[in-house]
């Protein structure tokens, strides 16, 4: 969810977030945590369900600081076991009537999964992708940015008036 810009305004103010969550509370981390878990309930609608595993294994990390979100699949473990779920966001080409697509050169080589044949050329019809990702941030971006904002200039303000922890 955070990116890293190359707008040098934009790192000095990271870097005085950083400093200022080392000194004193910050109220960035529960604004930032709140806004995660808001998109987060929205991917977990949008995702297509068939056992709703998927759905399940989508989770929030967000860092000490408050800096960074990460929002999805997290893990290797899960990453492995739900591989497919890049197919149904992106959707995907597929192979008709030994043509794949494009009208690219075919594959010589037969296709089998070590137990399974397929075929040289087997028929895979193109799948639609089903975006989930891009617009569970979009339907949230204002009040997602709105939190964040209000939650740095309290930060701020606080920091500026020299108010410490607790």
């Amino acid at each position: 969810m955070a990116r890293r810009s190359s707008i040098r305004g934009d790192i000095r103010l990271r870097r005085t977030l950083r400093n200022i969550h080392k000194t004193m509370d910050n109220e960035l981390q529960p604004a930032m945590l709140k806004a995660a878990n808001r998109i987060l309930e929205t991917q977990q609608q949008l995702i297509p369900k068939d056992t709703g595993a998927a759905a399940a294994a989508l989770r929030v990390y967000v860092s000490p600081s408050g800096l960074d979100a990460q929002i999805g699949i997290r893990g290797k473990r899960d990453n492995r076991r739900f591989f497919y779920l890049r197919f149904i966001e992106y959707g995907t080409k597929g192979y008709l009537g030994g043509k794949r697509a494009g009208s690219r050169n075919q594959r010589d080589t037969n296709k089998s999964d070590g137990e399974h044949f397929f075929g040289k050329h087997p028929d895979i019809p193109a799948r639609p992708a089903h975006p989930w990702l891009r617009p569970s941030m979009d339907v949230n971006r204002e009040h997602v940015m709105a939190d964040i904002e209000a939650a740095v200039m309290r930060t701020l303000r606080k920091a500026s008036r020299g108010v410490g922890n607790g």
